[in-house]
């Protein structure tokens, strides 16, 4: 029993022995201590934002969204803008594109009351998003751009008429005043309506030259008389076929329309900007060629509205007239530039015809519906085609088919 108990004391000190020499072959580290998580750093306020995470959490199902997450329902959708007094803080850039617009019906009256609903604008086919419409009046900035070399007989109703032309304006427009013939002059610059006097009125009156209407084209026209080697033959006067052509006369309608649009381009682009002409729309002699001048006319959004007096009132000469030949220009070249500004023409020949169209002119051109949208920007001023829709059936829209858009403006050094 004794030498039992002695083994068991000797094979216990051999095992502790083993161990130890074990564990310190082995040099097993102590364990690692718990670290303390280090304090946050402290950031300048003006540090920068870090990137948003494009793989945001969401939330759990069915728990509440966090306060600061915009909801869809609550995003703001653009406003459109419904006054003319604001229209200045929309046409800031040249990407604005801004379209008045004619509505009328079957009888040729204006139509109240549509909504931007209602209207529908393509450029280039694609269309476009609305940020701007009106149906408010807007005051006028208007060219009047006199034919001073008529017939006698049709500058006298002219002459009579030019009172009540000025009283079509009201008090909020302005107006400049201009005379053409075989030159351009501005009689006055751009005032109020109610400031321009009667002096200012008589220095724009002429006498106007004698003799008949005159015919370009036809039996009547020019170039259809009896001729001599091929050269016309002018009673009283020696016909030598080696005499040079006679000088022919200058009605420098462009040149007149040009130099009217030019310093209109210069005035509030929150008013109706129009040239409103009075002639019997021949062009002969003008520097500025047609398309010239319709650039112009259509980059600054400037609509012409013609009063067709003399030839142009007549509907036998005015057919005659609207023919071109060689050498001698135009016979009536104010349609056109009506039509593509989206203007509106009247013709008259009577002094009380021509007073009563004044004031439905002025009207037409203030009380249209004025369309807006934005585009791009390019510093391309390739011409864009414009579509107007109204959605409701038998109405006639009236609107400018294009526009050539002006190049991005530099900004002005400080």
């Amino acid at each position: 029993m004794r030498c039992s108990g002695l083994v068991k004391t000797v094979l216990c000190a051999l095992v502790l022995f083993g161990a130890s020499a074990l564990g310190q072959q082995q040099n097993i580290p102590d364990a690692p201590k718990p670290k303390v998580p280090a304090a946050p750093a402290q950031f300048p306020d003006d540090a920068p934002a870090a990137p948003a995470n494009p793989r945001s959490e969401q939330p759990a199902p069915g728990a509440p969204a966090p306060a600061n997450t915009p909801q869809p329902s609550q995003q703001s959708q653009p406003e459109l803008i419904t006054s003319r007094n604001d229209l200045p803080r929309v046409v800031v850039s040249t990407n604005f594109v801004q379209i008045p617009v004619t509505v009328t019906d079957s009888s040729g009256h204006l139509v109240s009351g549509l909504s931007p609903r209602d209207f529908s604008v393509y450029e280039d086919g694609i269309r476009q998003q609305l940020k701007f419409f009106t149906s408010d009046p807007f005051p006028i900035s208007a060219s009047v751009v006199i034919d001073t070399d008529l017939p006698a007989s049709t500058m006298r109703k002219v002459n009579e008429t030019l009172p009540a032309l000025i009283g079509a304006f009201s008090d909020f427009d302005e107006v400049a005043l201009y005379r053409y013939g075989h030159t351009v002059q501005q009689i006055s610059g751009f005032t109020g309506a109610n400031s321009i006097s009667t002096t200012t009125i008589a220095k724009i009156k002429r006498p106007g030259r004698e003799g008949g209407p005159p015919v370009i084209g036809g039996p009547m026209g020019v170039g259809s008389g009896p001729s001599i080697n091929g050269h016309e033959a002018v009673p009283g006067q020696t016909n030598n076929p080696q005499a040079p052509p006679p000088i022919q006369e200058a009605f420098v309608l462009n040149d007149a329309i040009l130099k009217a649009a030019q310093d209109l381009s210069h005035r509030d682009k929150a008013r109706r900007r129009i040239i409103f002409v009075i002639s019997d729309g021949r062009e002969a002699g003008s520097n500025a060629s047609y398309d010239a001048v319709k650039k112009v006319l259509l980059s600054n959004n400037i609509a012409v509205y013609g009063m067709g007096v003399d030839t142009a009132a007549i509907p036998i000469y005015d057919k005659l007239n609207r023919v071109r030949l060689p050498g001698f220009g135009y016979g009536n070249i104010l349609p056109r530039y009506v039509s593509d500004t989206a203007g509106e023409m009247y013709a008259a020949f009577d002094r009380g015809t021509i007073e009563q169209a004044y004031g439905k002119l002025t009207d037409m051109a203030r009380n249209q519906y004025t369309l807006g949208y934005t585009t791009r920007m390019t510093a391309s001023g390739a011409y864009r085609s414009i579509e107007v829709r109204v959605h409701r059936p038998h109405l006639t829209v009236t609107a400018k088919q294009g526009y050539y858009p002006l190049p991005p403006q530099r900004p002005q050094a400080r």
